[in-house]
């Protein structure tokens, strides 16, 4: 089974699992959330990590998103999942946000690889917008 594992500072990643369960909670059992939490180390950190992996077979894969590219999450789940000799096969991106939770969830198991990482980024790229609001004294006045 390939895993989507959420990885942040603070509460970020159970608060995108959190919501993910209301998008697609028939799938939120393959997800796996974990934080560094304020006040606790990297090294706490890698605990609760290998803790939260620890129901993971050897034949299963995983998906990481992470908050921040080089941040202390993503480094050391990826050297916990170096340990466990999944980082092989593990497909790594950064910037979580909830579409790309969304996206993740919902391809992971379809996609692999590179197919896999540019569905995701593309969704999470298409997310980023600006939503234009206008109030109706400025289309009225659009209209004279």
């Amino acid at each position: 089974m390939k895993y989507l594992v959420l990885v942040s500072h603070g509460g970020l990643a159970e608060g995108v699992q959190s919501s993910l369960k209301m998008f697609a909670g028939d799938k939120t059992d393959q997800v796996i959330a974990v934080g560094l939490k304020e006040g606790k180390s990297v090294d706490d950190f890698a605990l609760d990590f290998r803790q939260a992996l620890s129901g993971l077979s050897v034949e299963d894969t995983v998906l990481v998103l992470a908050d921040i590219v080089g941040g202390s999450p993503l480094t050391t789940a990826c050297n916990v999942l170096a340990e466990l000799d999944k980082l092989n096969t593990a497909v790594v991106l950064g910037g979580l946000n909830l579409t790309m939770g969304l996206t993740g969830l919902v391809m992971k198991d379809m996609l692999e690889g590179k197919e896999l990482t540019q569905a995701i980024l593309s969704e999470a790229s298409a997310a980023l917008q600006e939503f234009d609001v206008t109030s109706s004294d400025e289309e009225d006045e659009d209209d004279i």
